[in-house]
């Protein structure tokens, strides 16, 4: 007979989860690991909503396996540590992303990529080392391997800081991987949402001026004046894009949905880069003759290994670069994510979970 997650450990949890695909979250009583020689524990504080939790609740992917507790963009306070830590103390305020573990001795691994390791355990809706499944930040209380865990510094207030986890790192990477982090730059942004304003900062932040491209037009006020985009573009604007050909030094393209990335090429220099961090559900159309025209490159990237990502914070720390949130208490979750469906977010729901998470 299977043990009930209530019961898979010996320390007692609560959060909320999703138990089939209709995606409705609800209370959820489960269980966290003692901590063990090398392990973190914290109280969680706050935890952003990002758009792969939507996909996962719902699974919309395929892959879920229900009940499922979401959440990698966690932040809070250590209030217990393993005997053999050596980086945390009790509290230090901290974070996890979406790694939970990985195999330590693969080549990524090796070269602090342990988002790409093939064995990489996800922070949720994942089987840990033990066969028991992992539960994310959803929840009062986390329990983490101090490798995959992150320092969040003093000067930063918390719930701006959680998103930085997934939708900062997601595009802090690859500004720095594919070389669009030079002052003098041009970059497009393929999307405003969560990914898309993070995007706008770090890139303002290193120098670069930043050209948004947009469904929507509305955005264009809160972009130019709040963001400090210096351009902005109508996607479905023919004269638009049309003066906008071959201006760009790479593109960091966010967009979930289907949509047409043939235009996007088009707005790059020789040389340039279509950096692709959304991951729409269908194929998109791709052509050679565009790439060949120019030697451009279409790349993908995803999120960052665990010392990039603490570069990231450290980064974010310098230039008190945060994340536009609305702060949510718990029971406002499941309409949260009927919000984020129709992108009716600026930028990003955070869970006041220390404030709102009741138990029952």
């Amino acid at each position: 007979m299977a043990i009930s997650a209530e019961n898979e450990h010996p320390v007692k949890a609560f959060g909320w989860a999703a138990r089939d695909s209709s995606g409705h979250l609800s209370p959820f009583k489960f269980s966290r690991r003692a901590t063990g020689e090398t392990d973190v524990t914290f109280k969680v504080l706050y935890c952003g909503v990002c758009h792969t939790d939507l996909h996962t609740i719902k699974n919309e992917w395929g892959l879920t396996s229900y009940p499922v507790v979401p959440g990698h963009e966690i932040v809070g306070v250590v209030t217990k540590v393993g005997t053999k830590v050596t980086k945390f103390k009790i509290g230090d305020k901290v974070g996890v992303a979406g790694i939970a573990g990985s195999c330590h001795s693969c080549a990524n691994c090796k070269n602090d990529l342990e988002n790409y390791c093939p064995k990489l355990v996800a922070t949720y809706d994942a089987k840990y080392y033990d066969g028991t499944t992992t539960y994310g930040g959803y929840s009062d209380m986390m329990v983490s391997n101090e490798h995959f865990v992150v320092k969040i510094p003093d000067n930063l207030p918390l719930d701006g800081v959680a998103p930085l986890l997934c939708a900062g790192i997601t595009v802090y990477s690859p500004l720095k991987y594919y070389g669009l982090d030079k002052a003098g730059m041009h970059l497009g942004v393929a999307g405003l949402g969560g990914l898309g304003h993070m995007a706008v900062k770090f890139a303002k932040a290193m120098g670069l001026k930043v050209t948004i491209i947009s469904s929507s037009p509305n955005k264009k006020k809160e972009a130019m004046n709040h963001l400090g985009a210096d351009g902005f573009l109508v996607s479905h604007n023919t004269e638009d894009m049309q003066s906008a050909i071959g201006i760009m030094d790479g593109i960091i393209d966010t967009v979930s949905a289907m949509h047409a990335i043939l235009p996007l090429i088009d707005l790059l220099k020789t040389h340039g880069k279509l950096v692709m961090v959304g991951a729409p559900e269908k194929p998109l159309e791709l052509l050679a003759m565009p790439l060949l025209m120019g030697r451009k490159i279409v790349g993908g990237s995803l999120v960052g290994g665990v010392k990039e990502t603490q570069e990231m914070i450290n980064f974010a720390t310098k230039y008190n670069i945060i994340a536009d949130i609305e702060l949510i208490p718990m029971d406002y979750v499941n309409t949260a994510m009927e919000r984020l469906l129709k992108g009716d977010v600026k930028y990003r729901f955070v869970i006041d979970i220390a404030n709102s998470l009741k138990s029952f």
